[in-house]
């Protein structure tokens, strides 16, 4: 009697790299079903090495989404390309997200340049924002691709072409980085969608709020802290209220005016749409305090940056 083989289960690291804004965030997202990552048009959205865990029935696959690597001009700058090259070098598969919507250029160059010298390392090419271009455009992109990997003595395990936005082949990419795992048991509980602290992930998505629609020369200079969080006591178990103090820091007092806004009116929107955010993450209505305070040139100052955690 023939019984059907086992399929041997697979668990691993897999990182997204990319220049900023190629859309790595928006694709850890979508492959792990939820928000855990935030997402910007801004570039340099990304701070922290975020885990998303996507559980299969044969695999664990958990997703590292890195800074973008970039040349840096600051000491936060240049602490982020730490922490990105720190990563690729402790990952089972490194995939590089190269956005069809754009051409490749030398940021892309440099950076699978920098991913190459990772010598031992699998990587997969991925074709971000498929759904910005006709297929005429994708079939060239997928040619600089190629062309791209042999220019540096990479060669690509696979190219995907996706879009996390519509969903295009996002469980394709799934299988390809699955297939590069050691096979192993899983590493985190059934269930478990990231292994970061809710605190990061609530300043982030604070940040997030804090950085849509506001003037360009803000992104870099957003920071938000947690100071308490926790659930407010004497309230009946059926109506828990989770109070959340934190504070926005800024680098110069000009800035303070463009994130308050008139009598406070962008502040009290930064606030709604990041409780709503909060909420929806863990479950629990939220109360917010939201305060604005300058840390003067926090990007090049360590004193600063560690206070910030940097």
């Amino acid at each position: 009697m023939s019984s059907t083989p086992e399929v041997e289960f697979r668990s691993g690291f897999a990182c997204f790299v990319g220049r900023p804004n190629a859309g790595k965030s928006t694709l850890t997202n979508a492959l792990v079903g939820q928000k855990i990552v935030i997402t910007s048009s801004k570039p340099q959205t990304t701070r922290h090495a975020v885990r998303g865990i996507v559980h299969r029935p044969d695999a664990q696959l958990i997703l590292v989404d890195t800074p973008g690597l970039h040349k840096p001009r600051t000491l936060l700058g240049e602490r982020l390309n730490d922490v990105v090259k720190t990563t690729w070098a402790e990952v089972d598969v490194i995939a590089v997200c190269l956005p069809a919507s754009d051409k490749i250029g030398p940021g892309d160059r440099f950076l699978v340049g920098e991913a190459a010298k990772v010598a031992k390392t699998p990587k997969v090419a991925v074709a971000t924002k498929s759904d910005l271009v006709t297929p005429d455009r994708m079939v060239e992109h997928l040619a600089e691709i190629a062309a791209l990997g042999e220019s540096v003595g990479i060669e690509w395990a696979s190219v995907v072409p996706v879009s996390a936005v519509d969903g295009f082949q996002v469980d394709i990419v799934a299988d390809e980085l699955v297939k590069l795992l050691p096979s192993g048991v899983p590493l985190y509980p059934d269930g478990d969608v990231t292994d970061e602290p809710e605190e990061i992930l609530v300043g982030e998505l604070i940040r997030e709020a804090a950085l849509e629609g506001v003037r360009d020369e803000l992104p870099h200079s957003i920071a938000v802290t947690i100071d308490e969080m926790g659930l407010r006591e004497g309230r009946p178990e059926d109506k828990p209220l989770l109070d959340i103090y934190a504070n926005i820091y800024l680098e110069r007092d000009s800035q303070k005016g463009i994130v308050i806004g008139h009598k406070g009116a962008r502040l009290r929107e930064v606030g709604a749409n990041a409780r709503r955010q909060i909420e929806a993450l863990l479950g629990t209505p939220v109360y917010l305090d939201l305060h604005v305070k300058i840390a003067k040139n926090w990007q090049t100052d360590a004193k600063h940056l560690r206070k910030l955690g940097f």
